[in-house]
């Protein structure tokens, strides 16, 4: 099976008209830089001269930048943050890649989650990091704070055509959460994806998930080497999940496709030879494949359009994103699949 370039760039093109609202585990990435001075005399440590700060968005906010970037900034975000400075820093960034945000929970007793990279570079050498720091908190969320995310999603999720559940497992997809999106999305025929690393059965009546080679596996209990298996696995989170269809991603196998009636399709991985930094690269399938749902489009042509997006983003550094410009010129003349 094939398709031509001249359908997927038509696609691709579709990508900016559809509304999309991410709910999930909102990250801020805090990248700091400095240059390496010298070895400091009160311990066996390096001492940095600092040169520059850059806040990425990270986790579930990674999956809406990646959204943002392709449609014109039709999105928005619904998660929580605490009452810190990094939970400004991290609406800065939501604003300035022109994401609402206006929707965010704010909770007094949490912590804004932030990954902060340490970098260093001497004169002759490439920037390499040489700490991380990660501020989260591990409690579950109180009722309270609960309460206010089921409203504000009562609130807005008719207005969208697809919601994201992007669940990094932090605490902001209660069971309770899962509920009232899927109720909702239902009553206003809002598709509903979701990525997610672990209890993938916590979900039912959603439109799609994507789960990476590893949490499949873990969940199903089998490895998937053959045809028959992936059919075999995707048959059961269908049944699990009421998803339409299953998105599997393979790393450098590309992406697996599996939709009711023991439908398979194998998409080859777009980019082999120039993968820089796989982070985030989930999110931006994610994001991805559900714009291009959320436009009407077949869950094939919308897994080739993730995986090509994905491809882009892994020959940069970090959580990236991509533009439609960018996907529609890495099209290939024609793209041939395995079924």
């Amino acid at each position: 099976m094939s398709i031509d370039n001249k359908k997927l760039r038509e696609d691709v093109k579709g990508l900016k008209n559809a509304r999309i609202l991410v709910i999930g585990d909102l990250a801020l990435d805090e990248m700091v830089y400095g240059d390496t001075e010298r070895i400091s005399r009160e311990a066996p440590v390096l001492i940095l001269q600092h040169t520059y700060t850059k806040y990425i968005l990270g986790g579930a906010s990674n999956a809406a930048h990646n959204a943002a970037s392709l449609n014109n900034g039709k999105v928005s975000v619904i998660g929580i943050v605490g009452a810190d400075y990094q939970a400004q820093n991290l609406r800065t960034a939501f604003n300035d890649a022109g994401i609402d945000c206006s929707h965010i929970v704010e909770d007094k007793n949490r912590k804004t989650i932030t990954k902060t990279r340490i970098s260093g570079s001497c004169s002759q050498s490439i920037t390499q990091q040489i700490v991380r720091i990660d501020r989260q908190t591990n409690e579950p969320i109180s009722k309270e704070t609960e309460a206010k995310l089921i409203e504000n999603i009562k609130s807005i999720i008719s207005e969208y055509d697809a919601v994201i559940l992007s669940d990094y497992h932090i605490g902001t997809i209660t069971d309770k959460v899962i509920e009232t999106v899927t109720e909702r999305a239902k009553e206003h025929s809002v598709k509903v994806i979701v990525d997610a690393q672990r209890n993938l059965d916590r979900y039912s009546n959603i439109y799609s998930m994507t789960p990476n080679l590893p949490d499949t596996q873990k969940h199903v209990g089998f490895c998937l080497k053959t045809k028959e298996d992936f059919i075999k696995a995707g048959n059961i989170l269908l049944e699990q999940t009421g998803s339409e269809n299953i998105l599997i991603t393979c790393g450098d196998n590309g992406m697996v496709l599996i939709e009711k009636e023991n439908k398979y399709t194998h998409i080859p991985v777009a980019n082999k030879s120039k993968v820089f930094d796989v982070t985030g690269a989930g999110d931006t399938v994610t994001a991805t494949y559900a714009l291009a749902l959320a436009s009407g489009m077949p869950a094939v042509n919308s897994a080739i359009i993730g995986n090509i997006a994905a491809g882009i983003v892994i020959k940069q550094f970090g959580c990236a994103t991509t533009t439609t410009e960018e996907i529609i010129s890495e099209l290939p003349d024609t793209i041939n699949l395995e079924c």
